[in-house]
This record gives C-alpha cells, structure tokens and sequence, in this order.
C-alpha cells in the first residue's frame, strides 16, 4: 500500500512564497514520478509540475515556470513544491500524484489519469 502525503498548505499574500511537501511511504518503486496538480472550485484538476524520481527530470505548466519549482529528497522520499510571486487566481487544493510506471514521455505526466496514488490534498490560498 502506497500513502501520498501532502503538507504546507495555507495563506499567501500575492507575490509571496510557500512550500509544499508530497511524502510517498509504503511500497516504493525505483521509476516513478510524482506530480503536483491544483483543483479550484468547479474547475477541473490542472497540472502544475511533475518530477520522474530516478533521473530527476522536471516538467513544468506554462502558467508557472520561472516561478515554481519542484525538487525531491531522496533519503526522505519526498518531493517539494517551492511557489514564488504567487497570485490570488492560483488559489486551489493541491494534490500530488504518484505514477508507479511512468511513461517515457515526459510529456505524460500533465495528464492526471496516468497517476496511481493521490494525496489528500492541501489547500493554498492566495490573497490580494
């Protein structure tokens, strides 16, 4: 059983900073990927970053790059959200995601359907 934990969520006002943290326990793999993903009110789940665990590589949103950054800790199986100049419309629950066998594709990880385990979420609130 895989356990996809998010934390450090809360209030932001614009143009500041938070961090949030995804810790994957129970059953690891040694290529997964994990995945950050926003959902605001009667919207859909919309990709922010996503990271392939092994090889480190990183994609990002148009929406976030230069701004946002995503990192990971190996000894704690735990991957890192770091939010700069963020802005009030970027207020959501954000989840994260852990794909078991990611494709070779890059690519592949903005689409939320790939994922196998998500987090409870954490809520993020910008304001102006």
């Amino acid at each position: 059983q895989v356990q996809v934990v998010e934390s450090g969520g809360g209030l932001a006002q614009a143009g500041g900073s938070l961090t949030l943290s995804c810790a994957v326990s129970g059953r690891t793999f040694s290529n997964y990927a994990l995945g950050w993903f926003r959902q605001a009110p009667g919207k859909e789940r919309e990709f922010v970053a996503a990271i392939r665990w092994s090889a480190g590589n990183t994609d990002y949103a148009d929406s976030v790059k230069g701004r946002f950054t995503i990192s990971r800790d190996n000894a704690k199986n735990t991957v890192f959200l770091q939010m700069n100049s963020l802005q009030p419309e970027e207020t959501a629950v954000y989840y994260c995601g852990a794909d078991a066998q990611p494709s070779s594709k890059l690519s592949a990880l903005r689409s939320p359907a790939v994922y196998d385990y998500w987090g409870q979420g954490t809520q993020v609130t910008v304001s102006s």
